[in-house]
């Protein structure tokens, strides 16, 4: 069980508004941030709910290609207005809204790239 994660970004200013616009729809925002005095590296935002931070980014070089976060949403809805947001807040598409019944029958999915080209998701598992 993973406690939290974090991802360095190149501008942390500009993913800071991307996922505070993006996490909304799926009732998560800044919890916390964090001086690059504070952390001896660079400066760090954490995302959460219930004044508990769970996903992170900060001050870094790019991680790579290949990352990929898929957050947990309540409802289909929420994984449409995830998409919504994350696209007005300066994401690309990379999966419109729907079912991924490869994964399984109820996997219904989003996925946007954030403005480093992180792949970004929003999950529902429940049946429509």
């Amino acid at each position: 069980m993973l406690d939290h994660i974090g991802m360095p970004v190149s501008d942390l200013a500009r993913a800071t508004d991307f996922y505070m616009k993006a996490l909304a729809p799926l009732g998560s925002g800044r919890i916390m941030q964090i001086s690059a005095e504070q952390t001896g590296n660079g400066a760090a935002v954490g995302f959460g709910a219930e004044g508990k931070p769970f996903f992170w980014i900060g001050e870094g070089e790019k991680a790579g290609d290949h990352v990929h976060v898929a957050f947990a949403a309540q409802s289909r809805a929420d994984v449409d207005a995830f998409h919504q947001a994350a696209l007005a807040a300066g994401g690309t598409d990379n999966g419109a809204p729907g079912l991924r019944p490869i994964y399984h029958a109820n996997y219904y999915g989003a996925f946007v790239l954030d403005p480093d080209g992180n792949n970004i998701e929003a999950v529902c598992h429940a049946p429509a």
